[in-house]
């Protein structure tokens, strides 16, 4: 509507003003005429705003849904990551078939089929002492190798960071290592869960004892491997069996206490409502490793090693397992090593100690 604004008075300027269509005023200054074009005018722009609105709210809707749908396709596949961070592949950029080219040279890599459509990248390493020995051997010679009485240990790794370093100062003390990689980590096949996880240590376990004669077997957890040993242990003792003695390395008392202190796993506690929203890859994905209720439940000896500056899982955890873990046993089968905060070994270093060989091998003679 056009018109002029003269002082307080809103004269029309026009002899027509079109409503819709084929509706046509004809009017002059009539006040009360004036009045009612101007209120349907103003109803006729409600109404539109309105159609725009529900336009909007339409628009909107539908992409939420489209959102919503592409979530649900790619969410179990980034929940995995965020807790596994199994695609961040390290060391990066190395064939893990050729564990030489890391500087372990007296190391083979061979695959075990943990269970069906499941095959696990396993490396063995040698004491040192064989090194010389080992040059050429194949997969055959390694494994007899395990019935030579000295102590195994199998290393269960965290979600990031590398195990060579824990091989190479097990191996200088004279000890056999395997290190499995879980389904989904490494060049292992499949995709990561607690349960499957748990299956694969215990695999990996049995196939060492059937081999290792009466050579102790030992498991080193680190960070999720703690989870994933304690579990193991749980499920060892349903079948009457025990671990020889059992490594906790920087243990977290439960997935949820990792979970809210873990960066890659912020999405748990930002979005309390997460599940609801997305029940099947919350329930396909969620992760318990109830580790400290395991430790009421393990009679195997364990040693407990957490840095004081652990920045992932404060030292004051550590001394809550050990508690809960010699309450279950004894202060004789359970020991609780701290390392020195000033060293700057927060959760992944404790390797680079220069008296955790000395710890280590006390342990080992312990049991």
């Amino acid at each position: 509507m056009y018109c002029e604004i003269l002082g307080n008075n809103l004269l029309p300027s026009v002899r027509a003003l079109k409503m819709g269509r084929g509706r046509v005023f004809q009017h002059d200054n009539d006040p009360k005429h004036t009045a009612r074009i101007t209120k349907e005018w103003l109803f006729t722009y409600k109404i539109s705003l309105s159609v725009l609105r529900s336009r909007w709210w339409l628009k909107g809707g539908l992409l939420a849904l489209f959102v919503i749908f592409i979530l649900q396709r790619i969410l179990p596949e980034l929940i995995q990551h965020l807790v596994y961070t199994h695609r961040l592949r390290v060391p990066f950029f190395v064939d893990l078939s050729r564990p030489a080219d890391l500087s372990l040279n007296h190391t083979i890599n061979m695959y075990l089929t943990s269970e069906e459509g499941i095959s696990l990248g396993v490396w063995h390493t040698l004491p040192k002492s064989q090194w010389k020995e080992a040059q050429g051997k194949d997969l055959a010679w390694y494994q007899n190798t395990l019935r030579d009485g000295s102590p195994v240990f199998i290393y269960l790794h965290g979600n990031t960071g590398t195990s060579i370093m824990c091989q190479q100062v097990l191996s200088a003390l004279g000890y056999h290592v395997l290190v499995p990689d879980y389904r989904g980590f490494g060049d292992s096949t499949g995709e990561p869960t607690e349960a499957g996880l748990t299956t694969d240590a215990l695999y990996v376990y049995n196939w060492v004892k059937a081999r290792s004669g009466n050579s102790l077997v030992v498991i080193w957890g680190h960070s999720l491997g703690t989870g994933v040993a304690t579990n193991a242990a749980v499920k060892l003792i349903e079948q009457g069996q025990v671990f020889d003695g059992v490594m906790l390395e920087g243990a977290f008392n439960s997935a949820r206490q990792e979970i809210r202190l873990h960066p890659f796993t912020w999405y748990y506690w930002t979005f309390p409502g997460f599940g609801y929203f997305f029940p099947e890859p919350w329930a396909n994905n969620k992760v318990v490793f109830p580790t400290e209720e395991n430790l009421k439940k393990m009679r195997s000896p364990i040693l407990f090693l957490h840095a004081l500056d652990d920045h992932l899982v404060p030292f004051p955890i550590a001394q809550q397992m050990y508690e809960v873990a010699v309450s279950a046993q004894n202060a004789e089968r359970v020991k609780l090593m701290s390392f020195d905060g000033s060293q700057g070994y927060l959760h992944n270093g404790l390797y680079r100690d220069p008296g955790l060989p000395d710890v280590i091998k006390k342990f080992v003679l312990s049991l």
